[in-house]
């Protein structure tokens, strides 16, 4: 259900933007698979267009008891993950006509990647995810959930192939519950939005309280979620006007990460802007039951905003 919003106001000063959320250093996590490599050709795309720099980082897994047994694989993989960063940062150079520097460290890669993020101050990590197509959802946990909750800046999961990277967005959607994780993935999102000169959709997804607690809903009832879920739209545009934004508002009900997904898909966007509770301490299964469930299913990228 749409409500209100009229046309979004966007802006044109492209400089004002670049001060706000031109991510200066942008972190990519790097492992030679096609995933990893639209990511890193969204960063790069990104950089040329704002400026910042585009640090690649190939994490070298180390198993103590497999090493020990094979002692010589250690130094063959950190050669092949040299030689796979080496390409990289030659086909970067070449396509977008920027210098992208490229760590090869040892560790796992969701703390490789976390730590390396610390020590650069980079305001964006980039990365791929295998989604539902690839490995078991457990195995995408083990790495992009990982960084998620433990990066400690903006994690872009990029959902799409290298053709389609173009580090631009004009549709932002933001999942607005009035919480304050999502009222800093708003507030990011208006800054992305004065950089690109993007239209910003706020959705609300009013839960199925009866599946939850087992009642039917009298006209009362429907009358209170109708104006709570109101007051929170409300609430959200009037925060985006703090940024001389107007953005379009929908209304959904049923499970937040299947209607995330499903007004993503019918508006075209370009970028879902979204909190995650992972990073307040909250076990990341609570993180996954929304944020990662929209990062595995969404054909966009997701900006998970810290």
């Amino acid at each position: 259900m749409y409500n209100g919003g009229g046309n979004p106001q966007k802006t044109n000063t492209a400089q004002e933007g670049l001060k706000e959320t031109a991510y200066s250093t942008i972190v990519v996590a790097f492992d030679d698979s096609d995933f990893s490599r639209a990511a890193l050709a969204e960063a790069a795309c990104r950089a040329r267009k704002h400026g910042g720099k585009v640090i690649m980082v190939h994490a070298v897994y180390f198993d103590e008891e497999e090493f020990g047994i094979m002692p010589e694989q250690r130094e063959k993989r950190f050669e092949k993950a040299r030689e796979a960063c080496s390409r990289a940062v030659k086909n970067i150079a070449g396509e977008f006509g920027i210098t992208v520097e490229a760590l090869v460290q040892e560790g796992e890669a969701h703390d490789v990647i976390a730590e390396v993020a610390r020590q650069k101050s980079a305001d964006l990590i980039a990365m791929g995810t295998y989604g539902r197509r690839g490995l078991k959802r457990l195995i995408m946990g083990s790495v992009t959930s990982g960084v998620i909750t433990n990066a400690p800046c903006d994690v872009m999961v990029v959902k799409k192939p290298c053709s389609a990277c173009v580090g631009h967005y004009e549709s932002i959607l933001v999942p607005f519950d009035g919480s304050e994780f999502s009222e800093k993935a708003l507030e990011k999102a208006c800054r992305l939005a004065k950089t690109d000169g993007a239209d910003i959709t706020v959705l609300y997804v009013i839960p199925r309280y009866e599946e939850m607690i087992g009642f039917m809903r009298t006209e009362s009832i429907r009358s209170s979620i109708a104006k709570e879920a109101q007051a929170i739209i409300d609430k959200a545009a009037k925060l985006a006007s703090l940024h001389n934004i107007a953005v379009k508002a929908v209304i959904e009900e049923g499970h937040t990460a299947e209607r995330v997904v499903a007004i993503a898909n019918l508006l075209g966007s370009d970028v879902i802007v979204m909190g995650s509770y992972g990073w307040k301490g909250v076990n990341r299964a609570i993180m996954g039951s929304t944020t990662e469930r929209v990062i595995m299913d969404a054909v966009c990228p997701v900006l998970a905003a810290r």
